[in-house]
């Protein structure tokens, strides 16, 4: 029954939100909420103390500190302090003025070609993703292209889309979360894992460039070339408040302080929060060391960090109650066993076709460690070796789907920092992954990195 309320729990959510018939916030809480509290008629109350009894008060009074525990609110809080205080942080510098300079520099170095520009996204991400980071990237990359992407008139769902494939095809790399934990599940050093996967990121690699090609060529019709030509004499008009905000002088200090952050952010070992909280006080003081002003700024902004902040709690929300009530676990024992023991042979190619949807089903440790186990033992008692299951799954589970999965804080982060809706990211974004999930697991199969 656990397992039937988390599969309802996790379908209805999605297609509230992809459909739009509410709001990522009343989804991600109202959803798992009632599903909750019906599981309270079901799931055992202490099977240590007590097994097989079921207090359903008890289990409906446990269900608010599944919400704000450490598998709830708790995971996501400090990701929660990081989005608010970098929103502010590069709203400040917005209104300062500082990225007006660097679109018209990189206009003319690049052109207004949507399709140069898209190439350029997915090559940044890329080169930022490298240190295995969904957050940083999304707090890199994002920020620094909306203005551009806003100039030229593409879509932010395109920008959201490409930095998400790019990266999550990234995630794939020895040192990524998902990678760590197969290896570590399969008691095997992680290079032994990932090297036969290399040819196959490869192509994944391309495949996202090829990708961004297409979206680029696709903005590139939607625009049309007279407003292209338009673009290219990129002259913003700012109105009288604007241009009292702009700060031309501080130019050079405000990037300073932008690479400062980055640095700060890859180096420093301090955590994002206080990179970001640090950073922030810094550039308000600089740019507007009046408390008044200080104080509107801080109002001009805090209506999108506060929503987006709020999806972002209401994401651990989810994740706590599916955690916690056992929902998650049940999934993983029920996927396990439809999969007919008949097919143990191909459990390599099973476990690579549903990767990349798995990721909108289970967070990385229930899957690396509850649903992986199942599946490499099973595929090993029909003389198969469980470590091709392993390389089937990081093709997907978590890394081309890190970036549209609800149990991901990163993922609100993204459509956060791309002001794009979260179902829109969703019906953008899964396909591509999807593809690229499936690609990377034919080339896998054909060239022998998976074997069956």
């Amino acid at each position: 029954m656990l397992a039937f309320l988390g599969f309802v729990t996790v379908i209805v959510m999605l297609v509230l939100v992809m459909t739009k018939k509410a709001s990522p916030t009343v989804a991600l809480i109202g959803v798992p909420f009632i599903t909750g509290i019906i599981s309270s008629f079901f799931r055992v109350t202490d099977a240590e103390a007590a097994p097989g009894v079921v207090d359903v008060g008890a289990n409906i009074k446990a269900l608010g500190g599944f919400i704000t525990g450490s598998s709830g609110i708790g995971s996501v809080a400090a990701t929660g302090v990081m989005f608010i205080f970098s929103i502010l942080f590069f709203g400040v510098l917005t209104d300062a003025g500082t990225f007006r300079p660097i679109i018209k520099k990189v206009l003319k170095l690049v052109g207004t070609d949507p399709v140069k520009i898209a190439i350029g996204t997915a090559i940044l991400a890329m080169i930022v993703h490298l240190d295995g980071s969904g957050a940083v990237t999304f707090l890199i990359c994002v920020p620094a292209l909306v203005p551009l992407y806003d100039a030229v008139g593409m879509k932010r769902t395109t920008l959201a889309t490409i930095v998400a494939i790019a990266a999550g095809t990234m995630n794939i790399m020895p040192w990524g979360g998902p990678t760590i934990r197969a290896a570590t599940d399969m008691q095997v050093d992680v290079m032994e894992l990932f090297s036969p996967m290399i040819v196959p990121v490869v192509v994944g690699l391309i495949c996202v460039i090829a990708f961004a090609v297409l979206m680029g060529r696709a903005e590139k019709r939607r625009i049309g070339d007279t407003t292209l030509a338009q673009v290219a004499e990129y002259e913003m008009e700012l109105t009288d408040e604007e241009k009292a905000l702009e700060r031309p002088k501080l130019f050079v200090v405000n990037v300073i302080l932008i690479i400062a952050a980055i640095a700060a952010l890859l180096k420093s070992g301090f955590a994002p929060a206080v990179v970001f909280m640090i950073a922030f006080i810094i550039a308000i003081v600089i740019n507007y060391p009046d408390v008044a002003e200080q104080k509107k700024r801080i109002d001009a902004h805090a209506k999108s960090a506060l929503m987006m902040a709020s999806v972002l709690f209401a994401a651990g929300c989810f994740t706590g109650i599916m955690k916690e009530t056992g929902m998650i676990t049940e999934m993983a024992g029920a996927l396990c066993s439809i999969i007919p023991s008949t097919l143990g042979k191909f459990f390599p190619i099973i476990t690579g076709v549903i990767s990349m949807p798995a990721s909108l089903l289970f967070d990385p440790d229930s899957f690396y460690y509850g649903v992986l186990p199942v599946l490499s033992s099973t595929a090993e008692g029909f003389g198969v070796a469980g470590i091709n299951v392993a390389r089937a799954a990081i093709l997907g589970q978590m890394t081309t789907g890190f970036p549209v999965s609800p149990l991901t804080p990163a993922t609100f982060l993204l459509v956060g920092l791309a002001g794009v809706d979260f179902g829109d990211h969703q019906k953008h974004t899964i396909p591509y992954a999807f593809a690229l999930s499936i690609i990377m697991l034919v080339v896998s199969v054909v060239i022998g990195s998976i074997a069956i």
